[in-house]
């Protein structure tokens, strides 16, 4: 059964995907109290990383802000599985981080990571999906990716 918020994202265009599986030793997402929080994610597609590089050099702003929006979406879809599918449940997104792989005089990370904010308010509207945000540039990242998101999220 599909629940309200996953419907309507769906007749907005918007599909959420299947999660992306989780590498070892850690899990991606654990709850504690009524706050769930996110282990990280990067841009995959079909199981395949995308986006890989520096942004800056190797990536534009441009594509790594599809990276962000990705990384979101599996994000979004990782908390889908975890809550049995049920989006509905969410009451906000609280915080969302952004790590952006940046070359030494690149400066636009705010602007890479509006990519994954802009997924979140579009899946859940701006109510439950404004958030607080921090972002981060930094070099090297864990396999090359351009932008790895994570967050902390309010379920009912």
């Amino acid at each position: 059964m599909t629940d309200k918020t996953t419907e309507q994202a769906r007749a907005r265009g918007i599909i959420i995907p299947e999660p992306p599986e989780t590498g070892a030793y850690h899990v991606a997402v654990v709850q504690t109290g009524n706050l769930l929080y996110h282990s990280g994610q990067t841009p995959i597609v079909d199981g395949e990383k995308k986006f890989l590089g520096v942004v800056g050099k190797d990536r534009t702003p441009d594509e790594a802000f599809e990276a962000a929006r990705i990384a979101a979406m599996n994000m979004i879809a990782q908390i889908s599985k975890f809550l049995d599918g049920q989006l509905d449940r969410v009451a906000r997104c609280v915080r969302l981080t952004g790590y952006v792989n940046s070359a030494p005089d690149f400066f636009e990370q705010p602007q890479v990571i509006h990519g994954a904010s802009r997924a979140v308010i579009d899946v859940f509207g701006e109510e439950r999906g404004l958030h607080a945000r921090a972002v981060f540039g930094m070099s090297p990242m864990p396999f090359n990716v351009s932008v790895v998101i994570d967050g902390i999220w309010e379920v009912k």
